[in-house]
Parts: C-alpha cells; structure tokens; sequence
C-alpha cells in the first residue's frame, strides 16, 4: 500500500521538529547542556579573575611586568581560539603534556577572556579622573589603599556592560570543543545528528543555546540601559 507523499509543511515537521528523534536524543542534549553550563561559568569566573588581577597588577607600573602582561593580552586577543585549542590538544601531548578536550576549552578560553578582561579593566582603571588619585592619597591612603577602595571600584562599575559582551561572545566559543570531541550541546547534536540522519538534534541545540544564553544577553542589555540612565 502506497503513502501519500508528504507536503512541504509536513517534511519540514519531519526533518527539524521530528518527535520520535527529539524524544531519543532529548537527553543526551540535557547532558550537553550541563557540560556547556560548567564550561561557561569556570570560563567567566576564571577569566574575570584572571583579567582584573593581571589590570591591578599593570597599575603598579613595573616595566618588565607590564611588558609581559601586555605581550599576553596582545597574544590572546589576536590568536583565533580556534587555533589556540587544536594547538594545545594536539601539539601539547608532544611534550608529555596530555589534557582532556574539558580541560583544553576552560584553559583557553578562560585565557582569552582573561586577555580582553584586563584590557577591559586597564581601560577602565585609567578612565578614573586622576583628582579620584590625588583626593584619595590626600587622606594617608597609600597607593594599593587607594587603588582596592577608591579606584577600582569605580572602574569596574563602568566596565561592567563590555565585560559581559565579551564574556558572552566567548563563553558560546564552547561550541569550538566539537572539533576535539567534548561533549557538550553541539558535540552531542552533531553526533545525533550523525546516527538519526535527521536535522531535529540541530534545532534541540540551538534552542539550547537560546535557554542558557538568552537571560545573559537580555541581563547585558539591562547593565547598558542602566549604565547610560546613570551617566545622563
């Protein structure tokens, strides 16, 4: 007995909202979407650190230091993630060195968030009117007094809205650690993908990048509308 032939509507439904492939597959992408999870936080939180200590470190004006931490941010910013992360996956092994694709995608992207979070930070410390400098050593604060209490406060409220733009942009580059077999969303739709010969694990994905990115992007959003109202 013959089938009638499938609409246009009905083979959209069938390739990208398939429910038999969607139910199979469905946890699979939850596992992805924890893995993707962890990553973004330990990215975030290690790279801001990394990025105000390295900013704070660059106020002291020690040269040699300065040079380096210069010679960092310079690196970081410029070399694509992409290359940074098939480099440490494969090249380091060669020197005895052998880390999980997890390890690999923290590491380097919490390094290039570091690199543009200190540059974020410098800018910022160094937009502090000098008379906040001046004032602040007027009373007996010493110099680190005067950049912990004073100074950097005020930096980091103004840096606060292009520090959560570039920490979204790079916390989706997760994404990258498909090409060195994480598992984390797109890895697993990709492979599901592979095995179902169907589309439905590639919509699951981004709609789960949709959930986990979207209230940090809408929160940006509110920091910037907030920061312009306060300096109107």
């Amino acid at each position: 007995m013959e089938t009638a032939p499938m609409s246009g509507y009905e083979r959209f439904v069938d390739t990208f909202f398939n429910p038999v492939v969607t139910e199979r597959y469905l946890p699979k992408i939850l596992e992805g979407m924890v893995v993707t999870l962890e990553l973004a936080v330990l990215v975030v939180v290690t790279g801001i650190v990394l990025g105000l200590a390295l900013a704070c470190l660059r106020a002291y004006k020690i040269r040699a230091v300065n040079a380096l931490i210069i010679l960092f941010a310079d690196m970081f910013r410029s070399l694509p993630p992409l290359v940074l992360i098939l480099l440490f996956y494969f090249g380091l092994p060669n020197v005895g060195i052998s880390l999980s694709a997890f390890l690999v995608i923290w590491i380097v992207l919490a390094l290039t968030l570091g690199a543009f979070a200190e540059e974020i930070f410098w800018a910022g410390l160094t937009s502090v009117d000098r008379g906040q400098w001046q004032a602040a050593r007027s009373t007996g604060l010493n110099f680190t007094q005067t950049l912990f209490s004073v100074i950097m406060p005020q930096a980091v409220r103004m840096t606060v809205p292009p520090l959560t733009n570039r920490a979204i942009a790079i916390t989706k580059s997760t994404a990258l650690g498909m090409v060195i077999g994480l598992a984390d969303i797109l890895g697993e739709a990709t492979t599901a993908q592979s095995f179902s010969g169907n589309a439905s694990p590639l919509m699951m994905a981004a709609i789960a990048y949709v959930i986990l990115f979207l209230p940090l992007v809408i929160f940006s959003r509110w920091l910037e509308t907030r920061f312009r109202w306060k300096r109107a």
